[in-house]
């Protein structure tokens, strides 16, 4: 894997108790990316993913969308350094 990146991402919106984290684990597994997800007190949905610079941009892009039941109203995204994680879950 010569092109990884790490991508710390805040989404907000009516993004809990509609399948998102289920969904983003299944969209993350599909695209090869290892990470995490999880539920912020604050309503927001939480995630990192790390793999091929181009899996993580389009995970990127399905943040955006989200699962259909999903209103994604703001996707924060912060670079940062690779940890090397290895699969993906939810927190």
């Amino acid at each position: 894997m010569s092109n990884v990146i790490r991508a710390h991402v805040f989404v907000s919106g009516l993004v809990q108790g509609v399948g998102y984290r289920y969904t983003t684990v299944q969209q993350a597994r599909k695209l090869e990316l290892n990470g995490w997800v999880r539920n912020l007190t604050d309503g927001r949905v939480e995630a990192v993913f790390e793999g091929e610079q181009a899996a993580v941009e389009e995970m990127i892009k399905w943040c955006h969308r989200g699962p259909s039941a999903a209103v994604v109203k703001d996707v924060l995204v912060e670079r940062e350094e690779i940890e090397g994680l290895s699969g993906f879950e939810t927190r």
